[in-house]
């Protein structure tokens, strides 16, 4: 697709003039003086780069930016800054930008909650207090599911999981769903079983036709063979549900309080030192493993603030040492290429090449919960 980066500078700006964040005057001062931007020149493998930076002081304010607030949808980038009233903003998560619905791959958490899940890369956390965690964040759901009695007075209990969250399953693939209300009003697509479940109860199991999602419960969706474990639902039910949160290597890690969160990936920096295994994080893509590109990423520094950073031309190992050499102390990389994009004080730094599926978005007025 052809780039909108002069219409959406051009839009950007007249953001920024007419107040439409709804900033006023010595506030929208305020709140620019806190987030600063820089271009950085950083020479790596005989070549030197000029780094779109911007810095967020600790304890500020970071959520995530959903196209028209939902999972596997694309808005322009200046909607989403404008919709979320950000301050600054970067691009997140990969997606699915080459047609079918604009699903994202890693695990994004919004407001406390599991909005999407992968099982690949590296995930960045925020929690209310400030801090922020960087980790290979796998997100496992499973439950119980206990039957009303029988006659006898007796309620059977049995287990159940969810392999993804919000995501639209391929033809034919034998998985569990779950699917909450930041998906929207509906499920986004027909075929397998649904069970709807409010308030801890199943009210509901039957074909899904495009099911309807409760704005105070969720709906599971088996599909292909999985359609066999519906059975254990009925309606009437009390269902269980419990989230662990564990690394790739299966360890529990502390994201529990965590509000914010996007996984993309592969990992650049760690405790100061470049680390870099994208196969062994599940990239096969040459774009992250050989390519140069265009490229996003997300950096913790050692006083505890965040570096949102753009570069053109890098490869994955250069874009590792950049980072490195600007003062990571950890780092990852997000979705690049027409995805890269980055935004400041009232202005975009780089413009990104097509709609998108999700950001991270910093500010004051922006919603963490």
């Amino acid at each position: 697709m052809k780039s909108k980066k002069w219409g959406m500078m051009l839009l950007a700006g007249v953001l920024a003039v007419s107040g439409i964040f709804g900033l006023a005057g010595d506030n929208r001062a305020e709140a620019a003086a806190s987030i600063t931007t820089s271009v950085r020149k950083v020479s790596v493998s005989g070549r030197t780069y000029s780094v779109q930076t911007v810095t967020i002081p600790k304890g500020t304010k970071a959520a995530l930016g959903l196209a028209q607030g939902q999972v596997g949808q694309t808005q322009s980038f200046a909607s989403i800054i404008t919709s979320s009233k950000a301050t600054a903003a970067i691009n997140g998560a990969f997606f699915n930008s080459y047609g079918g619905p604009a699903d994202p791959y890693g695990t994004l958490i919004s407001k406390g909650q599991i909005v999407h899940t992968g099982y690949y890369g590296t995930s960045i956390g925020f929690k209310k207090d400030g801090t922020v965690l960087m980790d290979s964040l796998r997100a496992k759901i499973t439950g119980k599911v206990v039957s009303r009695p029988d006659k006898a007075g007796k309620s059977k209990t049995s287990g159940w999981y969810a392999t993804f969250v919000n995501r639209t399953p391929e033809a034919g693939q034998d998985v569990v769903l779950m699917y909450n209300s930041a998906r929207g009003a509906r499920v986004g697509f027909s075929g397998g079983t649904a069970v709807t479940i409010r308030q801890n109860k199943v009210v509901q199991k039957a074909a899904n036709a495009n099911t309807a999602i409760p704005s105070d419960g969720y709906v599971l969706v088996y599909h292909g063979s999985e359609q066999n474990n519906a059975g254990r639902f009925e309606v009437g039910s009390t269902v269980e549900m419990n989230i662990a949160y564990q690394n790739a290597a299966n360890q529990t890690i502390p994201w529990d309080d965590v509000v914010t969160s996007v996984g993309a990936g592969p990992r650049l920096v760690k405790d100061a030192k470049v680390s870099l295994d994208a196969k062994g994080e599940g990239f096969n893509d040459p774009k992250i493993l050989t390519a140069s590109g265009a490229r996003s990423g997300i950096a913790i520094m050692p006083d505890g603030s965040v570096m949102l950073a753009t570069i053109g031309g890098a490869t994955m190992n250069q874009w590792a040492q950049v980072m490195q050499k600007m003062g990571a102390k950890q780092a990852m990389n997000l979705d690049g290429g027409a995805s890269s994009a980055l935004y400041a004080n009232g202005r975009v730094l780089t413009g990104a090449g097509r709609a998108l599926s999700n950001t991270l978005v910093f500010g004051q007025w922006v919603s963490m919960e």
